[in-house]
Protein backbone atom coordinates (compact mmCIF):
# COMPACT_ATOMS: atom_id res chain seq x y z
CA UNK A 1 0.00 0.00 0.00
CA UNK A 2 1.32 3.43 -0.81
CA UNK A 3 0.40 6.86 0.50
CA UNK A 4 -2.25 8.13 -1.85
CA UNK A 5 -2.60 11.89 -2.03
CA UNK A 6 -2.87 12.79 1.68
CA UNK A 7 -3.33 16.44 0.64
CA UNK A 8 -6.61 16.06 -1.24
CA UNK A 9 -9.15 18.45 0.23
CA UNK A 10 -12.61 17.60 -1.08
CA UNK A 11 -14.86 14.73 -0.08
CA UNK A 12 -18.00 14.13 -2.09
CA UNK A 13 -21.21 13.29 -0.26
CA UNK A 14 -24.89 13.23 -1.16
CA UNK A 15 -28.28 12.36 0.23
CA UNK A 16 -27.82 13.95 3.63
CA UNK A 17 -30.10 16.45 5.22
CA UNK A 18 -28.99 19.93 4.30
CA UNK A 19 -29.34 21.28 7.80
CA UNK A 20 -27.39 18.42 9.29
CA UNK A 21 -24.60 19.14 6.82
CA UNK A 22 -24.60 22.82 7.77
CA UNK A 23 -24.48 21.86 11.45
CA UNK A 24 -21.45 19.61 10.89
CA UNK A 25 -19.73 22.27 8.80
CA UNK A 26 -20.18 24.76 11.60
CA UNK A 27 -18.85 22.29 14.16
CA UNK A 28 -15.80 21.65 11.97
CA UNK A 29 -15.37 25.32 11.05
CA UNK A 30 -15.51 24.45 7.35
CA UNK A 31 -16.26 26.96 4.63
CA UNK A 32 -16.66 24.49 1.77
CA UNK A 33 -18.77 21.36 1.61
CA UNK A 34 -16.52 18.94 3.49
CA UNK A 35 -13.08 20.47 3.20
CA UNK A 36 -10.28 18.41 4.72
CA UNK A 37 -7.18 20.14 6.04
CA UNK A 38 -3.99 19.02 4.27
CA UNK A 39 -1.68 16.65 6.09
CA UNK A 40 1.04 19.31 6.11
CA UNK A 41 -1.02 21.63 8.33
CA UNK A 42 0.69 21.80 11.71
CA UNK A 43 -1.46 21.68 14.83
CA UNK A 44 -1.03 23.76 17.95
CA UNK A 45 0.96 20.86 19.41
CA UNK A 46 3.37 21.03 16.48
CA UNK A 47 2.19 17.80 14.81
CA UNK A 48 1.39 17.41 11.13
CA UNK A 49 -1.71 15.50 9.95
CA UNK A 50 -3.43 15.79 13.36
CA UNK A 51 -6.20 18.16 12.29
CA UNK A 52 -6.84 16.13 9.15
CA UNK A 53 -7.12 12.95 11.26
CA UNK A 54 -9.52 14.67 13.68
CA UNK A 55 -11.64 16.03 10.83
CA UNK A 56 -11.91 12.63 9.12
CA UNK A 57 -12.94 10.99 12.37
CA UNK A 58 -15.62 13.57 13.14
CA UNK A 59 -16.97 13.27 9.61
CA UNK A 60 -17.23 9.51 10.03
CA UNK A 61 -18.82 9.94 13.43
CA UNK A 62 -21.48 12.20 11.92
CA UNK A 63 -21.92 9.87 8.93
CA UNK A 64 -20.88 12.46 6.39
CA UNK A 65 -18.34 10.06 4.92
CA UNK A 66 -18.14 6.28 4.93
CA UNK A 67 -16.40 4.58 7.83
CA UNK A 68 -13.85 3.11 5.42
CA UNK A 69 -13.15 6.41 3.66
CA UNK A 70 -9.44 7.28 3.34
CA UNK A 71 -8.31 3.77 4.25
CA UNK A 72 -5.24 4.45 2.12
CA UNK A 73 -4.13 6.87 4.85
CA UNK A 74 -4.15 4.22 7.59
CA UNK A 75 -0.34 4.03 7.80
CA UNK A 76 -0.16 7.80 8.20
CA UNK A 77 -2.83 7.72 10.91
CA UNK A 78 -0.96 4.90 12.64
CA UNK A 79 2.31 6.82 12.50
CA UNK A 80 0.57 9.91 13.86
CA UNK A 81 -0.87 8.12 16.89
CA UNK A 82 2.50 6.57 17.64
CA UNK A 83 4.19 9.96 17.39
CA UNK A 84 1.68 11.35 19.87
CA UNK A 85 1.90 8.29 22.06
CA UNK A 86 -1.75 7.27 22.31
CA UNK A 87 -3.55 4.22 21.04
CA UNK A 88 -6.25 4.03 18.39
CA UNK A 89 -8.94 2.59 20.67
CA UNK A 90 -8.83 5.28 23.41
CA UNK A 91 -8.54 7.99 20.76
CA UNK A 92 -11.61 6.86 18.83
CA UNK A 93 -13.54 6.30 22.07
CA UNK A 94 -12.86 9.87 23.12
CA UNK A 95 -13.65 11.39 19.74
CA UNK A 96 -16.88 9.47 19.29
CA UNK A 97 -18.15 10.15 22.80
CA UNK A 98 -16.71 13.46 23.97
CA UNK A 99 -14.98 15.67 21.44
CA UNK A 100 -16.55 19.09 20.89
CA UNK A 101 -13.69 20.87 19.18
CA UNK A 102 -10.21 20.32 17.84
CA UNK A 103 -8.82 22.36 20.72
CA UNK A 104 -10.56 20.01 23.17
CA UNK A 105 -8.93 17.09 21.40
CA UNK A 106 -5.47 18.63 21.75
CA UNK A 107 -6.07 19.22 25.47
CA UNK A 108 -7.18 15.61 25.86
CA UNK A 109 -3.97 14.46 24.16
CA UNK A 110 -1.88 16.43 26.65
CA UNK A 111 -3.82 14.91 29.52
CA UNK A 112 -3.16 11.40 28.20
CA UNK A 113 0.56 12.07 27.80
CA UNK A 114 1.06 13.77 31.17
CA UNK A 115 1.41 17.17 29.52
CA UNK A 116 4.39 16.32 27.35
CA UNK A 117 4.99 14.83 23.92
CA UNK A 118 8.11 13.10 22.68
CA UNK A 119 9.85 15.72 20.55
CA UNK A 120 11.90 12.94 18.98
CA UNK A 121 8.86 10.94 17.87
CA UNK A 122 7.00 14.02 16.65
CA UNK A 123 10.03 15.27 14.72
CA UNK A 124 10.54 11.83 13.15
CA UNK A 125 6.92 11.64 12.02
CA UNK A 126 6.80 15.22 10.73
CA UNK A 127 9.96 14.75 8.69
CA UNK A 128 8.69 11.51 7.19
CA UNK A 129 5.44 13.14 6.16
CA UNK A 130 7.39 15.94 4.50
CA UNK A 131 9.56 13.43 2.65
CA UNK A 132 12.60 13.95 4.86
CA UNK A 133 14.46 11.49 7.06
CA UNK A 134 16.42 12.11 10.24
CA UNK A 135 20.17 11.76 10.09
CA UNK A 136 21.55 8.52 11.44
CA UNK A 137 25.10 7.20 11.83
CA UNK A 138 26.72 6.05 8.61
CA UNK A 139 28.66 3.31 10.40
CA UNK A 140 26.97 -0.08 10.14
CA UNK A 141 25.74 -1.72 13.33
CA UNK A 142 25.10 -5.15 11.78
CA UNK A 143 27.90 -7.36 10.53
CA UNK A 144 27.79 -9.70 7.55
CA UNK A 145 27.36 -12.51 10.06
CA UNK A 146 24.36 -10.71 11.57
CA UNK A 147 22.73 -10.38 8.16
CA UNK A 148 23.39 -14.03 7.37
CA UNK A 149 21.97 -15.14 10.73
CA UNK A 150 18.87 -13.02 10.22
CA UNK A 151 18.39 -14.28 6.68
CA UNK A 152 18.50 -17.88 7.89
CA UNK A 153 16.68 -17.59 11.22
CA UNK A 154 14.51 -14.48 10.86
CA UNK A 155 15.58 -12.89 14.14
CA UNK A 156 18.52 -11.13 15.82
CA UNK A 157 19.57 -10.23 19.35
CA UNK A 158 21.20 -6.81 19.72
CA UNK A 159 23.24 -7.13 22.89
CA UNK A 160 23.27 -4.34 25.48
CA UNK A 161 21.50 -1.60 23.57
CA UNK A 162 20.84 -0.20 27.06
CA UNK A 163 23.27 -0.24 29.96
CA UNK A 164 22.39 -2.24 33.05
CA UNK A 165 21.49 0.94 34.92
CA UNK A 166 19.25 2.18 32.08
CA UNK A 167 17.41 -1.15 31.87
CA UNK A 168 17.06 -1.29 35.66
CA UNK A 169 15.58 2.22 35.68
CA UNK A 170 12.97 1.19 33.11
CA UNK A 171 12.23 -1.97 35.11
CA UNK A 172 11.76 0.17 38.22
CA UNK A 173 9.29 2.36 36.33
CA UNK A 174 7.16 -0.73 35.67
CA UNK A 175 7.27 -1.79 39.33
CA UNK A 176 6.33 1.71 40.45
CA UNK A 177 3.49 1.96 37.94
CA UNK A 178 2.00 -1.33 39.13
CA UNK A 179 2.67 -0.62 42.80
CA UNK A 180 4.28 -4.03 43.31
CA UNK A 181 7.28 -4.85 45.49
CA UNK A 182 10.05 -6.77 43.69
CA UNK A 183 11.04 -8.29 47.03
CA UNK A 184 7.52 -9.44 47.92
CA UNK A 185 6.20 -11.98 45.43
CA UNK A 186 2.73 -11.88 47.00
CA UNK A 187 2.22 -8.41 45.49
CA UNK A 188 3.00 -9.59 41.96
CA UNK A 189 -0.45 -11.10 41.53
CA UNK A 190 -2.58 -8.23 42.79
CA UNK A 191 -5.14 -6.92 40.33
CA UNK A 192 -4.33 -3.65 38.59
CA UNK A 193 -6.68 -1.69 36.30
CA UNK A 194 -3.93 -1.17 33.71
CA UNK A 195 -2.81 -4.78 33.62
CA UNK A 196 -4.48 -7.30 31.30
CA UNK A 197 -2.83 -10.70 31.61
CA UNK A 198 0.87 -10.00 31.08
CA UNK A 199 0.24 -6.73 29.23
CA UNK A 200 0.62 -3.44 31.12
CA UNK A 201 -0.75 -0.19 29.73
CA UNK A 202 2.30 1.89 30.57
CA UNK A 203 3.33 3.99 27.58
CA UNK A 204 4.82 7.23 28.89
CA UNK A 205 7.90 7.42 31.07
CA UNK A 206 11.32 9.01 30.48
CA UNK A 207 13.07 5.65 30.95
CA UNK A 208 11.02 4.13 28.11
CA UNK A 209 12.05 6.94 25.78
CA UNK A 210 15.68 5.84 25.95
CA UNK A 211 15.00 2.74 23.88
CA UNK A 212 12.76 4.61 21.44
CA UNK A 213 15.60 7.02 20.74
CA UNK A 214 18.33 4.37 20.72
CA UNK A 215 20.41 4.74 17.56
CA UNK A 216 21.61 1.13 17.48
CA UNK A 217 18.05 -0.16 17.40
CA UNK A 218 16.98 2.33 14.77
CA UNK A 219 20.04 1.73 12.62
CA UNK A 220 19.53 -2.06 12.75
CA UNK A 221 15.99 -1.62 11.46
CA UNK A 222 17.19 0.69 8.70
CA UNK A 223 19.82 -1.82 7.58
CA UNK A 224 17.43 -4.77 7.52
CA UNK A 225 14.52 -2.90 5.92
CA UNK A 226 16.78 -1.09 3.48
CA UNK A 227 15.77 2.54 3.97
CA UNK A 228 15.41 5.27 6.61
CA UNK A 229 11.76 6.23 6.10
CA UNK A 230 10.69 4.75 9.43
CA UNK A 231 8.84 5.94 12.52
CA UNK A 232 9.15 4.56 16.05
CA UNK A 233 6.14 3.09 17.82
CA UNK A 234 4.95 4.09 21.27
CA UNK A 235 4.00 0.75 22.72
CA UNK A 236 3.34 -0.73 26.16
CA UNK A 237 5.29 -2.98 28.50
CA UNK A 238 4.80 -6.52 29.77
CA UNK A 239 4.98 -8.15 33.22
CA UNK A 240 5.06 -11.95 33.19
CA UNK A 241 5.35 -13.33 36.77
CA UNK A 242 6.00 -16.95 37.68
CA UNK A 243 2.97 -19.19 37.28
CA UNK A 244 1.54 -20.57 40.54
CA UNK A 245 -1.72 -21.62 42.18
CA UNK A 246 -2.86 -17.99 42.28
CA UNK A 247 -2.09 -17.06 38.70
CA UNK A 248 -2.00 -19.08 35.49
CA UNK A 249 -0.22 -17.87 32.37
CA UNK A 250 -2.81 -16.56 29.90
CA UNK A 251 -0.65 -15.98 26.85
CA UNK A 252 -0.29 -14.68 24.28
CA UNK A 253 1.25 -17.94 23.10
CA UNK A 254 2.61 -18.35 19.58
CA UNK A 255 0.69 -16.25 17.07
CA UNK A 256 1.07 -13.76 14.23
CA UNK A 257 0.19 -10.05 14.39
CA UNK A 258 -0.12 -9.81 10.61
CA UNK A 259 -2.13 -11.48 7.88
CA UNK A 260 -0.32 -14.63 6.78
CA UNK A 261 -1.94 -14.61 3.34
CA UNK A 262 0.84 -15.07 0.81
CA UNK A 263 3.02 -13.26 0.06
CA UNK A 264 3.62 -11.59 3.44
CA UNK A 265 5.10 -8.08 2.97
CA UNK A 266 8.41 -7.69 4.78
CA UNK A 267 8.37 -5.99 8.17
CA UNK A 268 9.91 -6.42 11.60
CA UNK A 269 8.84 -6.46 15.24
CA UNK A 270 10.86 -6.06 18.41
CA UNK A 271 11.03 -6.05 22.19
CA UNK A 272 13.55 -5.11 24.85
CA UNK A 273 14.34 -7.24 27.90
CA UNK A 274 14.37 -5.11 31.06
CA UNK A 275 15.32 -8.10 33.23
CA UNK A 276 17.83 -10.90 32.79
CA UNK A 277 15.61 -13.60 31.31
CA UNK A 278 16.31 -17.32 31.36
CA UNK A 279 14.68 -19.69 28.88
CA UNK A 280 12.19 -20.86 31.55
CA UNK A 281 11.43 -17.34 32.79
CA UNK A 282 8.52 -16.65 30.46
CA UNK A 283 11.03 -15.94 27.71
CA UNK A 284 10.00 -14.55 24.36
CA UNK A 285 9.54 -17.52 22.04
CA UNK A 286 9.55 -17.89 18.25
CA UNK A 287 9.99 -20.45 15.49
CA UNK A 288 13.36 -19.74 13.84
CA UNK A 289 13.47 -19.78 10.05
CA UNK A 290 9.74 -20.19 9.61
CA UNK A 291 9.57 -17.22 7.23
CA UNK A 292 11.15 -19.59 4.68
CA UNK A 293 8.65 -22.38 5.35
CA UNK A 294 5.31 -20.69 5.95
CA UNK A 295 4.14 -20.85 2.32
CA UNK A 296 4.71 -24.59 2.02
CA UNK A 297 3.26 -25.17 5.48
CA UNK A 298 0.05 -23.29 4.62
CA UNK A 299 -0.27 -25.24 1.37
CA UNK A 300 0.08 -28.53 3.28
CA UNK A 301 -2.88 -27.87 5.58
CA UNK A 302 -6.22 -29.52 4.79
CA UNK A 303 -8.69 -27.23 3.05
CA UNK A 304 -10.72 -25.21 5.50
CA UNK A 305 -8.11 -25.40 8.27
CA UNK A 306 -7.55 -22.24 10.32
CA UNK A 307 -3.75 -22.08 10.52
CA UNK A 308 -3.92 -19.94 13.65
CA UNK A 309 -5.54 -22.82 15.52
CA UNK A 310 -2.76 -25.27 14.72
CA UNK A 311 -0.18 -26.41 17.28
CA UNK A 312 2.42 -23.79 16.46
CA UNK A 313 4.71 -24.87 19.31
CA UNK A 314 5.21 -28.16 17.44
CA UNK A 315 6.81 -26.26 14.54
CA UNK A 316 10.03 -25.86 16.54
CA UNK A 317 9.42 -23.14 19.12
CA UNK A 318 12.57 -21.70 20.70
CA UNK A 319 12.55 -19.61 23.92
CA UNK A 320 15.09 -16.79 23.67
CA UNK A 321 17.21 -16.33 26.79
CA UNK A 322 18.94 -12.95 26.98
CA UNK A 323 20.09 -10.29 29.43
CA UNK A 324 18.55 -7.02 30.53
CA UNK A 325 19.25 -4.34 27.95
CA UNK A 326 19.22 -6.86 25.08
CA UNK A 327 16.88 -6.16 22.16
CA UNK A 328 15.25 -8.91 20.07
CA UNK A 329 13.92 -8.14 16.60
CA UNK A 330 12.26 -10.62 14.28
CA UNK A 331 10.59 -11.06 10.90
CA UNK A 332 6.85 -10.75 11.50
CA UNK A 333 6.18 -13.95 9.52
CA UNK A 334 7.62 -15.95 12.43
CA UNK A 335 5.13 -17.41 14.92
CA UNK A 336 6.03 -15.72 18.20
CA UNK A 337 4.73 -15.12 21.70
CA UNK A 338 5.40 -15.36 25.40
CA UNK A 339 5.81 -18.53 27.45
CA UNK A 340 5.05 -19.89 30.90
CA UNK A 341 7.34 -18.52 33.61
CA UNK A 342 8.52 -21.38 35.83
CA UNK A 343 11.41 -19.41 37.34
CA UNK A 344 11.36 -17.28 40.50
CA UNK A 345 11.32 -13.72 39.09
CA UNK A 346 9.07 -11.91 36.58
CA UNK A 347 10.04 -11.35 32.98
CA UNK A 348 9.62 -7.64 32.21
CA UNK A 349 9.91 -6.26 28.67
CA UNK A 350 9.26 -3.12 26.66
CA UNK A 351 7.67 -3.51 23.23
CA UNK A 352 9.19 -1.35 20.52
CA UNK A 353 9.20 -1.22 16.74
CA UNK A 354 10.31 0.89 13.80
CA UNK A 355 7.91 0.81 10.88
CA UNK A 356 7.69 2.25 7.39
CA UNK A 357 5.13 4.99 6.87
CA UNK A 358 4.20 3.34 3.56
CA UNK A 359 4.19 -0.22 4.91
CA UNK A 360 2.47 -2.58 2.53
CA UNK A 361 -0.52 -4.40 4.05
CA UNK A 362 -1.94 -7.55 2.50
CA UNK A 363 -5.61 -6.89 1.56
CA UNK A 364 -6.70 -10.39 2.68
CA UNK A 365 -6.69 -11.37 6.36
CA UNK A 366 -5.75 -14.98 6.95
Amino acid sequence: MSILNPNSRHVEHSGFNKYFTIYCMQKLNLTEAIDLPPSQEKSGLGILHLKRFWTKTILKKNRLIATDAFNEEWNIDHGLLNAIGIGLEPTLTYLYLNSESFEDFEQWILKQTNGTLSNYSVETFNNLLLGNTLDSPTEKVLSEEDHAFFQENGYLILRKVLTDSEAEAAERAVWDFLGYDPQNSFTWYEAHPERKGIMVQLFHHPTLELARQNLRIRKAYEELIGHKRLFVTTDRVSFNPPQNDRWMFQGPRLHWDVSIAQPIPFALQGLLYLTDTAANQGAFTLVPGFHHKIGDWLASLPQGTNPRNENLEALGALPIAADKGDFILWHHALPHGSSVNTASYPRIVQYLNWQALDLEIHPEWL
